[in-house]
């Protein structure tokens, strides 16, 4: 195909959507390539919720994600006619006192006290192993990435404007004003390739780590909950009795194929957690692409200025992509200031 576009957009995970959402918004041409073979967005939780539970503190920026991020995803419910935000409140188990003086010493700081709640709840919950009762998190939910993913792929299929196949990038060229991709010339090309940035020669420099992920989906008839709850794992609810179960921080296998060990992780885990009977029906993997110092990888190629990366969106992808496309477009169109803190210029001397 001769074809002149804006942008090209590589990949369509939680970044690519945002940024192609920003392209829309903004009247841009483009053409998204998509190969299916990252699904970390796929197999994600798609929980939101700006408090760190494991030491009670804020999410970074996360109240400000936040404000952006629900109504970008109630956008996209419109647009796409499903349903994606599920709110609910989210229990944290509470495995002794001193995290109840920790609780209470958190809830001083201005940020946090918007979402946690000044009770602690001792009641007892059904099936839910909880002797010194939990702290509970208001305006926090889920957002069904599945759903997103394969509905917004359907939506730009109709538009004429997703190639589902490889993006080889030795088939691009460099022009004075543009860059050409086989016969598509665009102005530029964002990557949002998630952990397939590992194999992208122009950005392989960065220091994408990438930790695996496993999850459970089971069945459990007795468990009637309709909140998140959170311990050494998080059990989630689905409806109708199913709930996922995770997830697993496995730092040296990058495949995203379920295994035998993170299997009985989960369930030797869930078994401090809940006491009820269950049934496995599923379970699944992903890569999450995260980085050293917990923040994105966003910016433009410090020698190819027709390429940029969003990428490193890590454990909380749903918050954070509406932030750092929006931070990213107008970057490149009307030359805003990128946050320092996600920046790739901070690894420049990396690139070799």
């Amino acid at each position: 195909m001769n074809k002149k576009v804006d942008y090209i957009v590589v990949g369509l995970g939680l970044a690519g959507i945002a940024f192609v959402e920003e392209l829309i918004k903004g009247n841009k041409t483009f053409l998204v390539f998509e190969n299916s073979s990252q699904v970390s967005s796929l197999v994600a939780g798609g929980t939101y919720n700006p408090v760190i539970l494991k030491r009670f503190t804020p999410v970074w920026n996360g109240h400000q994600q936040l404000e952006l991020a629900l109504p970008f995803y109630k956008e996209l419910e419109e647009k796409l006619s499903v349903k994606l935000d599920a709110k609910f409140i989210t229990k944290k188990v509470f495995n002794s006192i001193g995290d109840e003086n920790n609780w209470f010493t958190a809830l001083d700081k201005p940020m946090l006290s918007l979402y946690m709640k000044s009770e602690i709840s001792k009641e007892k919950i059904d099936g839910v192993v909880g002797e010194f009762g939990f702290g509970e998190l208001k305006g926090t939910g889920r957002i069904d990435t599945g759903v997103l993913l394969k509905s917004y792929k359907e939506y730009l299929k109709e538009k004429e404007v997703l190639v589902e196949e490889n993006f080889e990038y030795d088939t691009i060229t460099f022009e004075e004003e543009t860059v050409s991709y086989q016969t598509i010339r665009a102005n530029h090309i964002i990557f949002c390739e998630g952990f397939g940035l590992k194999k992208n020669p122009f950005f392989n420099y960065l220091p994408l780590n990438g930790t695996k992920g496993e999850i459970l989906t089971i069945h459990a008839p007795e468990l009637k909950i309709d909140f998140l709850l959170k311990s050494t794992v998080f059990v989630l609810p689905l409806g109708d009795d199913y709930y996922k179960v995770g997830a697993t921080f496995n730092w040296t296998d990058k495949t995203s194929i379920p295994t035998k060990e993170g299997k009985e992780e989960l369930v030797e885990k869930l078994k401090k957690v809940i006491a009820v009977p269950y049934t496995i029906v599923d379970q699944s993997a992903g890569i999450r692409p995260t980085v050293k110092d917990r923040r994105p990888l966003v910016g433009i190629h410090p020698q190819k200025n027709k390429l940029a990366v969003l990428n490193g969106l890590g454990t909380r992808g749903v918050m954070i992509a509406p932030t750092v496309a929006k931070n990213l477009f107008n970057h490149i169109e009307n030359n805003e200031k990128l946050d320092n803190d996600i920046n790739i210029t901070r690894f420049e001397a990396m690139l070799t």
